[in-house]
């Protein structure tokens, strides 16, 4: 007999049968947490809540996706869209397997390669993408995407960016006199 992953049985939960796990340790920081929003605003829920389904509670216990379902609790605009509801991904385990999979799932996502974000945010510019439109979409801040150009190559990323007169050498200074 094959067993079916979780992920082909996804089934739409109204949020107040969702519940919290008590022992998650991971966090966002709020800026990751406001891109989230933006994520979930811009392109909806693309992944399930992983959950464990209590019968006695009738309830579902988030072993995975705690921020997505925070974002729709706090964020009425997104409920509204939703109809309240959450996709959902059932997993049968008892509460030690549970652990070890939110573990798990908190693990895996990785990390961003410092010289593959340096090259999107180039390739960005090379479409004509702004700075503010980078940090608007990307989620970075005005000195992350500095750091990334720097990594690339600073002549050609800054090519197009006019430059204030704050100083002048001292030959020109003595010119002005």
């Amino acid at each position: 007999m094959t067993k079916k992953s979780p992920v082909y049985q996804i089934i739409s939960v109204p949020i107040e049968k969702i519940v919290p796990n008590t022992y998650n340790p991971n966090s966002v920081a709020p800026p990751e947490l406001k891109l989230l929003y933006d994520s979930i605003k811009e392109d909806g829920y693309t992944m399930p809540i992983v959950c464990y389904y209590d019968k006695g509670a009738d309830q579902y216990v988030i072993v995975d996706g705690f921020h997505r379902y925070r974002i729709m609790q706090d964020h009425d605009d997104i409920y509204q869209r939703e109809g309240g509801r959450l996709p959902v991904s059932v997993i049968d385990k008892p509460l030690d397997q549970r652990m070890a999979s939110t573990i798990r799932h908190n693990r895996a996502r990785g990390s961003h390669n410092v010289d593959l974000m340096s090259n999107i945010i180039k390739e960005l510019h090379e479409i004509g993408r702004s700075d503010a439109w980078i940090s608007k979409h990307l989620g970075m801040d005005k000195d992350e995407i500095l750091r990334l150009k720097q990594i690339t190559g600073l002549a050609a990323l800054f090519k197009d960016t006019g430059f204030g007169k704050a100083w002048l050498p001292i030959d020109e200074m003595e010119n002005d006199v």
